[in-house]
């Protein structure tokens, strides 16, 4: 009866909810953060903002009256979400070079930050942005640096530095710091023309841009480093006639197979097509005069540091097994050179020959005993025409667009870095379903049953819970309100792949077993409270069994907490979340007791009265139980088995049940029960269940009345003549 209402509740909760439509807020918020903001925390020495601008949502950070660099909010670029379901705000600043001077988180909604982690690491994690170089990132799309995880919130760090690093480049782009030009709308893009080429001379290739080069004589280096003003580098100039050729370098696009056959001949353009992957491409680098463009670095570290590609805000640095040697130019009147290198430019650089490029090259001098300083000079490079496809349209792609793909791109990397877990979750899965289908036969022998029962709550507990922190909990459920109250998506929660796959199976297991597939076997702490519990028992401490009126008094509490936290979620999901503190999850499982007093007191409390109760919190509070208990009457089989004798006259069962989920007339709750299938080992024993043993007995007693018989036929017509009629009969 009790059941049957709060569903009705529930339903009745779940139609409010969902008529209760988001109110979006598209405006930029970085204004009414600013305020509580000290312009000195994000950049040194600053001593103020300036005001909004209205073309871009940012503010300049102002020193002495100066502009030295633009603070902006990561909600106000890039969308994503906490694993709350809501935006993590965190102002950040970026100076002139692109360079992050500061960061500091001024609001989220995070649970794991509420009532988890202290903020202060959480603050110390964002504050150590300071530094990042956002030229790096955007030259290797956003992944130059190392993630400072934090155990327990690994989520909440990957959707945090998503949002600096995206944001931050948006920022950069708009605004032209650190050369970062604005991506290029989507529009018509060129394409290489199709077909194997035709051989030309060394003129022709020049001639027509297909081979370009930089020149440089000892002069204009010299003119160079003057200009830097840097006396060490001045006082040691390039010895020589200031005509003399410093360096004479040519590049080509070699993947192509015009240039190519035309440079390497044809042996050397099959070897090169035989030693490049699918999409990668290569270009030839030639060298003469007194300066190296490979130097000797890469003998030692293995790359070429005097080199690099670069492709808009991308660049390409090679190793040495992207280089090869070129023996000579198989183009007729091509002049000789001293190096010759054919360098691989990898397929997943984005690197596009259709596009223009750069081959930087750094020219160094030394200006101490370990010291250099450098300048730099670019050979730029572009395709003729003539190896070009003509402008074909592309289809256009909107800021909606851009950000859901960002989004997506996020969570599918939080998956990649999981996949060994996601095979050991996978792997888990599938034996406790196994387990479910064939428990007749799991359960038939009492011993084996009771070590793979208690080896799975083990590896649940130490795997799912204290290793990969993942231990559902209500405050999912809350989330999963909140995210369907204010526009429901999925990325919240993809955002971490164990707890998502768990609650895809809670809800098949929902239809199948009920709440018993979570409760009893997968939740890390019901793992906790029964091993320690089986301890206790071993150790002979006694157990104490509530009175039956008492224990079905206590139950419904469980179902009164999760209400109240539904209804609390409503109105305030902060307060809710705080709230669900009630659940010991957090302090045992996740941060493995490493927390503030009061809560870890809380906690040991529950596992202590849980040796003298077994599972006494998920009897009685959990309400994560309870959110899963409401609909297990909804479940399509029953598969416990009982006999007709169970609850009247024998009491085995209901004695014995680890949760009391069995009433004294010998139903089962579905709401209560765990399905540890304890009732099953006990529905074959014969030791402990009055029906197997009378059947037992009844056997034992017709075997004994037919071998008497057998004893007393063959006394009487011999042994011979007996073996006949018995068989006879």
């Amino acid at each position: 009866m009790v059941a049957r209402l709060i569903s009705r509740m529930v339903v009745a909760l779940g139609i409010v909810l969902s008529a209760t439509t988001a109110q979006a807020n598209d405006r930029a918020q970085l204004g009414r953060f600013l305020p509580d903001i000290e312009a000195n925390q994000l950049v040194a020495g600053a001593d103020g903002f300036g005001a909004l601008r209205e073309d871009v949502p940012v503010a300049p950070v102002l020193k002495a009256g100066e502009t030295v660099a633009w603070a902006f909010l990561t909600s106000d670029f890039a969308g994503t979400i906490g694993y709350s379901g809501k935006p993590i705000h965190v102002v950040a600043a970026i100076d002139a070079d692109a360079v992050m001077t500061g960061a500091l988180l001024v609001a989220h909604s995070e649970p794991i930050v509420l009532i988890g982690i202290p903020e202060s690491r959480m603050r110390r994690v964002i504050e150590g942005y300071a530094g990042l170089d956002l030229k790096t990132e955007a030259a290797q799309s956003g992944t130059a640096h190392d993630l400072d995880i934090i155990s327990g919130a690994t989520v909440t760090v990957m959707v945090i530095d998503d949002s600096l690093v995206r944001g931050g480049l948006k920022v950069a782009r708009a605004l032209g710091l650190g050369g970062l030009a604005p991506v290029a709308q989507a529009g018509p893009k060129r394409t290489l023309l199709p077909g194997e080429g035709t051989i030309t001379d060394w003129q022709t290739l020049v001639g027509d841009g297909s081979v370009r080069g930089l020149a440089l004589d000892v002069g204009q280096v010299n003119r160079a480093f003057e200009e830097t003003g840097d006396a060490r580098a001045i006082a040691r100039p390039e010895k020589g006639a200031g005509d003399e050729t410093f360096i004479d370098m040519r590049a080509a696009l070699v993947s192509l197979p015009t240039i190519g056959r035309s440079l390497l001949g044809e042996n050397e353009y099959a070897n090169l097509q035989a030693w490049l992957k699918d999409g990668d491409h290569a270009i030839l680098v030639a060298g003469r005069g007194r300066y190296s463009f490979k130097g000797s670095g890469y003998v030692r570290g293995g790359i070429f540091d005097r080199i690099q590609l670069i492709q808009g805000d991308r660049s390409v640095r090679f190793f040495d097994r992207d280089q090869r040697r070129l023996g000579k130019i198989a183009a007729e009147g091509a002049p000789s050179f001293t190096e010759l290198d054919l360098f691989r430019i990898p397929a997943d650089s984005g690197f596009d020959p259709a596009e223009p490029w750069r081959l930087q090259l750094l020219v160094q001098r030394a200006v101490g005993a370990v010291d250099k300083t450098f300048v730099t000079y670019d050979l730029g490079y572009r395709l003729p025409e003539s190896y070009l496809a003509p402008l074909a349209p592309v289809p256009q792609v909107n800021a909606a667009d851009e950000e859901a793909a960002a989004k997506t791109a996020l969570w599918q990397r939080i998956w990649r870095d999981k996949i060994p877990e996601i095979a050991v979750l996978g792997v888990m899965l599938t034996v406790l379903t196994g387990a479910f289908f064939f428990q007749m036969q799991i359960t038939r022998n009492a011993r084996a049953y009771r070590a793979f029962r208690v080896g799975f709550l083990a590896f649940a507990l130490v795997f799912l819970g204290w290793y990969a922190n993942a231990q559902l909990s209500v405050v999912n459920l809350m989330a999963l309100a909140g995210s369907l109250r204010s526009g429901f998506t999925w990325d919240a929660f993809l955002m971490d792949p164990l707890v998502f796959i768990q609650w895809f199976a809670v809800a098949a297991a929902l239809l199948f077993w009920g709440r018993g597939a979570y409760c009893g076997w997968l939740c890390p702490f019901g793992a906790l409270q029964e091993i320690t519990n089986r301890i206790a028992r071993a150790l002979h401490v006694p157990q104490w069994t509530l009175p039956w009126g008492l224990h079905e008094r206590l139950w419904p509490v469980k179902y009164m907490i999760f209400l109240g936290l539904f209804g609390v979620s409503l109105a305030s999901m902060p307060m809710a979340e705080k709230l669900a503190e009630v659940e010991p999850f957090k302090t045992a499982i996740i941060l493995k007791f490493v927390r503030d007093w009061p809560f870890v007191v809380f906690a040991l409390v529950l596992l202590l009265i849980g040796l003298f109760i077994e599972r006494f919190y998920c009897r009685y509070l959990c309400p994560l139980g309870a959110a899963l208990a409401i609909p297990a009457r909804m479940r399509m089989f029953d598969w416990l088995k009982r006999y007709r004798d169970c609850g009247s006259p024998c009491q085995t069962c209901a004695h014995e049940c680890p949760v009391q989920a069995i009433h004294p007339t010998g139903e089962i709750n579905p709401n209560e029960c765990v399905n540890c299938l304890h009732c099953q080992v006990l529905y074959q024993s014969d030791a402990k269940c009055p029906v197997i043993i009378r059947q037992l007995k009844r056997r034992a007693k017709d075997r004994a009345t037919q071998e008497a018989d057998a004893g007393a036929l063959e006394r009487l017509v011999g042994p011979r003549t007996a073996g006949k009629e018995t068989h006879d009969v």
